[in-house]
């Protein structure tokens, strides 16, 4: 239910001063009357404060504040935005041939992407003589989205020259860049931040953490599969499976004394894939064959709305029934749905879609 602090309703404030008109000047005030042209100016002007008292207002409320008012509600609670975050990856540099002393490589090197961006070291690191290459992690120099998705070989055009390198590029894809944490994650955030003060580990006070650990992480499932361990499952964005590096990261953040309640062992993992596909065919009512092209898109779009669903929640089962309901709202008539079959989930597992077939069968009659 929206709130309202004041009324916005132009009827409301138009009534409100032709009442208050008639009361003073003890007569009727008609449609035509010359006054009534000052009573509407009156009533915009009237109309545009209440909205704007409306919407200052609200602002003080958590459902409904937005940017710098909700970061400084925010304070109320102890919790920050998180900040964007730099891109990372992994940089190989490479000789042409083993030496038989150390070649360093200084924290701050930086390599770019053949455009405006670089990465840069992040530590000092060393090619031990007889060796031909070290492996040093990196970021990028801008915070946000924008370092992600670079491929393996993309990054290669050594900035600062080093003596006997023969050449340098990164061997793992750029990701784990961020923008800043939008409106809508921070407040959810803000929510479970209350449970942070339990001094007993509770389950959301967990995914509190974890989501406060990187805006990346999507989704979280924490359980106690025995006494004095907590087991942390999440996603990362789209519903997809953290690697490695982000496992390590999480472990390490929760694992921190100012989260971790002493008696508990926290174990980090990523959820175990189920793979499913669809095979479906969809025929369409012949009344809505002027319609057929765009069925044929909003089926499709439906199709793709049901695997991302199936993703966006870690132990989310695989509905047939749902899939046939969004495509036939989609606009189909009839489904004949070979895959998939219905398939509960565990709390540590995650549907995602892998052959995706989808026919028009025709038009059919009611």
């Amino acid at each position: 239910m929206d709130i309202k602090f004041v009324e916005t309703d132009a009827t409301y404030w138009e009534n409100l001063l032709i009442d208050a008109y008639e009361k003073i000047t003890q007569r009727p005030l008609y449609p035509a009357d010359p006054e009534r042209l000052l009573i509407n100016l009156q009533t915009y002007a009237n109309t545009l404060l209440a909205i704007a008292i409306n919407e200052t207002a609200k602002q003080n409320l958590l459902a409904y504040a937005k940017g710098q008012y909700l970061d400084a509600l925010a304070e109320f609670y102890g919790v920050q935005r998180l900040p964007a975050r730099k891109a990372q990856t992994i940089l190989r540099f490479s000789l042409a041939e083993p030496l038989n002393f150390d070649v360093v490589i200084p924290a701050g090197t930086r390599v770019s992407t053949g455009g405006d961006l670089y990465f840069a070291t992040l530590q000092e690191a060393k090619i031990q003589a007889g060796s031909l290459y070290v492996d040093v992690p990196a970021e990028c120099n801008e915070a946000g989205t924008i370092g992600n998705g670079f491929s393996p070989g993309q990054i290669k055009d050594l900035m600062d020259p080093l003596p006997y390198i023969a050449s340098v590029s990164n061997i793992t894809m750029s990701m784990y860049g961020a923008d800043e944490e939008d409106d809508e994650r921070f407040r959810e955030r803000i929510r479970l931040s209350i449970e942070r003060f339990t001094n007993a580990g509770s389950r959301q006070a967990y995914i509190y953490h974890t989501l406060s650990a990187h805006q990346d992480i999507e989704d979280v499932e924490v359980y106690s599969p025995a006494p004095g361990q907590v087991k942390v499952i999440f996603t990362v964005k789209g519903g997809n499976i953290p690697d490695a590096s982000m496992l390590a990261f999480v472990r390490d953040y929760l694992s921190s004394e100012r989260v971790r309640p002493l008696t508990d062992q926290v174990l980090v993992s990523a959820p175990e894939v189920v793979y499913y596909d669809i095979d479906l065919t969809f025929y369409v009512n012949k009344k809505d064959a002027s319609k057929l092209s765009f069925i044929q898109s909003a089926v499709e779009k439906a199709v793709n709305d049901f695997i991302a669903w199936t993703k966006s929640k870690i132990g989310r089962d695989i509905l047939p029934e749902e899939l046939i309901r969004l495509v036939k709202q989609a606009g189909a008539y009839r489904v004949d749905l070979a895959l998939p079959t219905k398939h509960e989930l565990t709390i540590e597992q995650i549907a995602h879609a892998r052959n995706v077939s989808i026919r028009y069968g025709g038009l059919v009659d009611d």
